[in-house]
């Protein structure tokens, strides 16, 4: 087994499209929220990621094929006064997980964040989703608290209605 892992050119027409195809796949799981991702999402998500300087996507093939996606942003830590790189999506087609791939992509994301001075990776994960925490756990990541006696993080949302699509 063949296994590339690197970071992806968006100007590359192959790895643009396999961005959106995996993506895709993940938003179809239930743990991507099991709907599709929208025409509009398909036709311009990879032009809008490469207008964020800040943005970076990590591809994972195996033999030849894509098997996996991280995509990734960089944000800053007011607290460190370093940026941060925060993993937005993390998916592993199913005919490739328990290869170790996630292990791959998120070494290659530690390494880029290393790369950029970094004070931390963060990402986000659902509290049903065992196997994917069972990953993380063993990379290292683990829920962020300052104080056991305030309890763990919460990562909160409020969606704001569409303006134009």
């Amino acid at each position: 087994m063949d296994i590339n892992v690197f970071q992806a050119d968006y100007s590359n027409p192959r790895q643009a499209k396999e961005i959106v195809d995996l993506l895709n796949i993940y938003a179809l799981d239930p743990m991507g929220g099991g709907e599709a991702l929208r025409d509009h999402v398909k036709k311009s998500l990879v032009s809008a990621l490469a207008k964020i300087p800040q943005a970076f996507s990590i591809l994972c093939y195996v033999d030849g094929k894509a098997a996996g996606l991280v995509n990734c942003f960089q944000a800053f830590s007011t607290f460190a006064c370093k940026p941060i790189i925060n993993i937005h999506d993390v998916m592993v087609c199913d005919e490739y997980r328990g290869f170790g791939l996630c292990r791959h992509m998120l070494d290659k994301v530690e390494a880029i964040a290393q790369e950029r001075g970094c004070c931390k990776v963060t990402l986000e994960v659902l509290e049903g989703n065992q196997t994917a925490q069972a990953a993380y756990k063993k990379l290292g990541y683990a829920g962020y608290e300052i104080d056991p006696r305030l309890g763990k993080a919460l990562f909160w949302q409020k969606q704001l209605p569409f303006i134009s699509e």
